[in-house]
């Protein structure tokens, strides 16, 4: 995915990633991109957008685990050191060469392909408790608020803690039949905010999200409501 809000400039990285064999998407604004970053391989990122700040977008993309390339129309140490702090995995200075971006990007998605996802660890404590019947959910013994979709999901992941959850049985279970696809990443968005980490819970790109703090259910879990 490239996210700038210079059309010339994106349609041209677009050209000639689709000629190195890349899937490419393009996405003017900062806030579009937040929801529709989830399945990317990488994501090619300029500071510069018309919409929101280019480092806001970045904390925001890396809560999903996603590689990033940050460009900015100017080489500054302190933008770069920004970026990176913000969670970008490179930095490129424009103008740069075509070449050199596409190595870049190369190198990313094969480390990306290689690693292995955190695990959660049995010797923890419990870190994360949902008491179905009460429908309350605490963090560390700290009382969470939850809109009813976003305890429905989080349950629902919670039944299948280390296991991958598809996006469409997650689409089905909480919404039913009227959702669209955004829906999931804004609830999903929203869930690792409220939890304090977006490391609990992992998009697996193309297939669908998993929790993977240790976490504990008490109550019985009924179906879950597919309306409202």
């Amino acid at each position: 995915m490239i996210i700038d809000g210079d059309a010339k400039r994106c349609a041209a990285q677009a050209t000639d990633l689709v000629r190195q064999g890349h899937d490419v998407t393009q996405v003017r604004s900062g806030l579009e991109a937040v929801l529709v970053c989830s399945d990317c391989d990488v994501v090619i990122l300029s500071l510069d957008l018309p919409d929101v700040d280019g480092l806001y977008v970045c904390r925001e993309i890396a809560e999903y685990d996603v590689p990033i390339i940050v460009t900015a129309e100017r080489k500054s140490e302190l933008d770069c050191v920004l970026a990176l702090q913000a969670g970008a995995d490179d930095y490129l200075a424009q103008p740069y060469h075509f070449r050199e971006l596409a190595a870049r990007v190369d190198a990313l998605v094969w480390r990306w392909s290689t690693r292995e996802p955190p695990q959660a660890s049995g010797a923890e404590p419990v870190v994360l408790r949902i008491d179905v019947s009460a429908r309350e959910v605490t963090v560390f013994d700290r009382g969470v608020e939850l809109t009813r979709k976003e305890f429905d999901l989080l349950v629902l992941l919670a039944e299948n803690v280390g296991r991958v959850v598809p996006r469409d049985q997650i689409m089905r279970t909480v919404w039913g039949h009227t959702w669209s696809r955004r829906t999931a990443d804004t609830h999903i968005s929203s869930l690792r905010s409220k939890l304090g980490t977006g490391s609990w819970i992992i998009a697996v790109r193309g297939v669908g999200f998993k929790l993977v703090c240790d976490a504990e259910i008490r109550g019985s879990v009924g179906p879950i409501a597919g309306t409202g």
